[in-house]
């Protein structure tokens, strides 16, 4: 889809979904915006609009099937949406006194997992009956292989990579096309709480421009920087007894879940 004129994207509050609004505002172009943070969604909301963009946004827990299902049903019958988003996340590690609670581990699912699939099913009969649509689900090269700094973001990532790809295989005969974004680190209120080096990171912006350019070439999968996919894909393809002792060399995030989107 080359040039998607109604576009919902989820956890656009800031960071990279902060970043997509924008990329994709411009005249005659429709967003329809979530976040859970009043005050910084409507500061992209201004930013759209400055840019021609008309916009709606939603103050939604991404959690509440309901509430999501209700929204999404309800934009789409009001101006079919071409693209869905699915990038609302939050991230925590083994990093603390406590290490990753039960709690936690329960907070990022809800949000990572529930969250793509209430953003994800309920826009999926319409596009299926219009033959037409396009659905993003951003996932992480922490979803790659497991990172023992963080496994239930690492899982919950994993689960919405393996979703994405089944999803793109199953759509495709329907003319739905689904992409699924593995970015490494950027600079987000997400990446800001961790105290340790991010080799290659890059800003949201650009993150979103290369993300843009892979949707419109309907790429499967959309890994970026190279430089760092690589190597995590390779050493995902190895033996445990082989890659275990380099991972738990790596520095844990916070145990807190970081900002939300």
């Amino acid at each position: 889809m080359k040039n998607p004129r109604t576009i919902l994207i989820t956890g656009a509050s800031s960071g990279l979904g902060a970043a997509l609004a924008l990329h994709y505002a411009a005249p005659n172009v429709t967003l329809y915006l979530h976040g859970r943070d009043e005050t910084r969604l409507q500061e992209t909301v201004s930013a759209c609009q400055k840019r021609g963009a008309t916009t709606h946004s939603a103050l939604l827990n991404v959690a509440d099937a309901q509430a999501m299902q209700q929204w999404i049903m309800t934009a789409d019958a009001a101006t079919p949406l071409d693209m869905i988003i699915a990038n609302a996340g939050i991230s925590a590690g083994t990093g603390g006194e406590e290490g990753e609670t039960a709690a936690q581990v329960r907070r990022i699912f809800a949000t990572n997992i529930d969250g793509v699939i209430n953003t994800v099913q309920p826009a999926l009969p319409a596009m299926v009956t219009r033959k037409r649509g396009q659905i993003v689900i951003i996932s992480s090269l922490a979803g790659i292989r497991g990172l023992p700094s963080c496994p239930a973001y690492s899982a919950s990532k994993a689960c919405v990579r393996y979703y994405g790809e089944g999803l793109r295989g199953w759509l495709a005969s329907k003319h739905v096309h689904v992409n699924i974004v593995c970015p490494g680190y950027i600079t987000t209120r997400m990446t800001d709480v961790n105290d340790f080096p991010m080799p290659l990171k890059m800003s949201a912006e650009k993150a979103a421009r290369i993300i843009a350019r892979g949707l419109e070439k309907n790429t499967g999968r959309i890994a970026f920087p190279s430089l760092l996919y690589i190597p995590v894909w390779f050493l995902s393809c190895l033996s445990p007894r082989l890659t275990d002792p380099i991972f738990s060399r790596l520095p844990s995030k916070p145990s807190a879940p970081g900002p939300t989107f």
